[in-house]
């Protein structure tokens, strides 16, 4: 999703800055971004490292003048009951899906009224809007991550910043993270999403990355 979201701004004139830990298929991102962009450039980053932000926003001013549009993306998925998943695991979930989105607008925002404003647009998920089993510590990210986009919707509003903040979504998409996925009944494996879809999604089919590019697409303008 975060690759169809920076090829889909790109088309339409942004100057792109990815963000990765991994280098390699962040750097085939950026190669495809810069056929449609003017500019597009790759930085390491692991985001609930706060050390790595400052850096960041720095380079991506520095390159580009200035930070008018930030998609937090990353994210990850551990399937697990909630009384079988470790503390390891629920911290390192954490880290990632809260930590990372804190941090995205800690560092985001001062640049951004230092551009005079811009948009923010943080990755939830349905599992953020309602419960599911076997996903208990991911529901808890997502569902705080939705809650804090609007406690700072509103903080950036009182501030009269002309920063705006929104949450987009997804349900089940079809990108490589159901591989990762073990399926139901110790199978080895991976989990179709379509399958999946069938039982929960109005339409009987998984959404496509680029559905959701375009919802991150119109809350930038």
């Amino acid at each position: 999703m975060g690759a169809a979201c920076a090829a889909t701004l790109a088309r339409e004139g942004a100057k792109v800055v990815v963000t990765d830990l991994d280098d390699p298929r962040g750097r085939a991102v950026v190669s495809k971004v810069g056929s449609a962009s003017r500019e597009a450039f790759f930085l390491h980053q692991d985001v609930s490292l706060e050390e790595s932000w400052p850096g960041i926003i720095e380079a991506t001013e520095r390159r580009f003048g200035c930070l008018d549009v930030m998609v937090a993306n990353a994210g990850i998925g551990i399937l697990c009951n909630a009384i079988e998943m470790s503390l390891a695991d629920w911290r390192r979930q954490t880290a990632v899906n809260l930590d990372g989105v804190f941090l995205s607008v800690k560092y985001a925002v001062p640049a951004m009224r230092r551009a005079g404003g811009g948009s923010i647009i943080i990755m939830s998920s349905t599992a953020g809007l309602r419960g599911s089993a076997g996903l208990a510590g991911y529901c808890a990210t997502k569902g705080g991550v939705r809650l804090f986009a609007k406690a700072v919707a509103m903080e950036c509003a009182a501030a009269g910043d002309g920063i705006r903040v929104n949450t987009v979504h997804p349900g089940v998409i079809d990108t490589p993270i159901w591989t990762k996925l073990p399926a139901s009944g110790g199978s080895n494996a991976p989990i179709d999403p379509n399958e999946v879809a069938k039982a929960g999604v109005p339409l009987g089919r998984a959404g496509q990355a680029q559905d959701i590019a375009n919802g991150v697409l119109f809350p930038r303008l």
